[in-house]
């Protein structure tokens, strides 16, 4: 049985166990280029198209910030990986978004570089101070920048933030127009051409500078629309085990590499990078049962240090709502 027919065979096997019609109302859904991921298979291939029964438009974005901008003007029902930072930036300025999977966990593909030139590393950290580095405001990498800095002691007031896209950002880096590069993803690579960083993704992890990303829905979406989501997150599920068996590398790679916008190679070596938790495991108390949570809470509380955010909410336990995935598994 081919990988699109496994897939078709599972998602249908769910809507009939949860009595769906999964047949509604054309949507949008918004998602990154060269951040390649095995929903891009299920994309390509019209998987989420023909087990919804409408037509899935998709819109690339730059940052995670302009996901919530999108969503909340009705332009977007759905943002696949959107980074946990500015989901809190949207949600703490009350903006009423859910949290409904949890898309990929990527420690080592987020990072800040230090341009070469200045042979800056974790050891002479301090010597960043006046620097001038380009972060995309709102976003994991802004939250992982301010977070190294105030473990290194480096007083963020003393540097020159240019709020820059990580594109923009790794050709300011490489041109020498900036000191440091934050960012992410095919920017990411180019920006370690012409620098270092100054952690590792699993020193990070020991500082609890946690980086992954969601599927991330209007609340009001998501109550009018619960068997259509359910029916989305069951495709993805699916794309994400059928990779994380190993068993379809060949078959799926190339597809996702198109998609993404990167070559076979490129897309190899980052999304080596990812990890991708399983449906069970996303409902677990260190993901959406309590930690996802918890994590954002403590991003809020840091951007409400670094004057980003006004303030945090009291808990977050209500931007999350895993019914929509709970159901994606019947």
């Amino acid at each position: 049985m081919k990988l699109r027919t496994k897939i078709m065979s599972a998602v249908a096997a769910t809507a009939v166990l949860s009595g769906a019609n999964a047949a509604s109302a054309d949507i949008t859904v918004g998602y990154f280029l060269e951040w390649p991921m095995p929903f891009q298979y299920a994309k390509s291939t019209g998987m989420y198209d023909e087990a919804l029964g409408t037509t899935v438009n998709w819109r690339a974005f730059g940052a995670g910030t302009e996901m919530s901008a999108a969503m909340a003007s009705g332009d977007v029902q759905i943002s696949v990986s959107q980074g946990v930072p500015p989901f809190v930036v949207a949600a703490s300025s009350g903006q009423d978004l859910q949290i409904v999977d949890v898309a990929v966990s990527y420690a080592e593909n987020d990072n800040c570089v230090v341009a070469e030139a200045l042979e800056i590393d974790k050891d002479s950290a301090g010597e960043l101070a006046g620097k001038k580095v380009a972060v995309p405001l709102g976003t994991a990498a802004h939250y992982g920048y301010l977070k190294q800095m105030s473990h290194f002691g480096v007083d963020i007031a003393s540097m020159e933030i240019v709020n820059m896209n990580p594109p923009e950002g790794a050709a300011a880096l490489a041109q020498g127009a900036v000191d440091m590069f934050c960012g992410w993803g095919g920017s990411l690579r180019r920006a370690l051409e012409h620098g270092n960083v100054l952690l590792t993704g699993a020193e990070k992890e020991e500082l609890g500078i946690l980086v992954f990303d969601v599927t991330s829905v209007p609340a009001a979406y998501a109550a009018e629309n619960a068997e259509q989501l359910a029916t989305f997150l069951a495709v993805t599920a699916k794309a994400n085990d059928m990779w994380n068996s190993g068993e379809h590398t060949d078959e799926m790679l190339p597809v996702i590499a198109k998609d993404a916008g990167m070559d076979p190679d490129a897309t190899k070596a980052t999304i080596d990078t990812f990890v991708f938790p399983s449906r069970d495991e996303q409902l677990t108390e260190k993901w959406l049962g309590g930690g996802a949570q918890e994590f954002m809470k403590g991003v809020a509380d840091v951007f409400v240090e670094a004057g980003s955010i006004d303030a945090a909410l009291d808990t977050y336990d209500d931007a999350v709502n895993v019914e929509p995935l709970k159901a994606a598994g019947m």
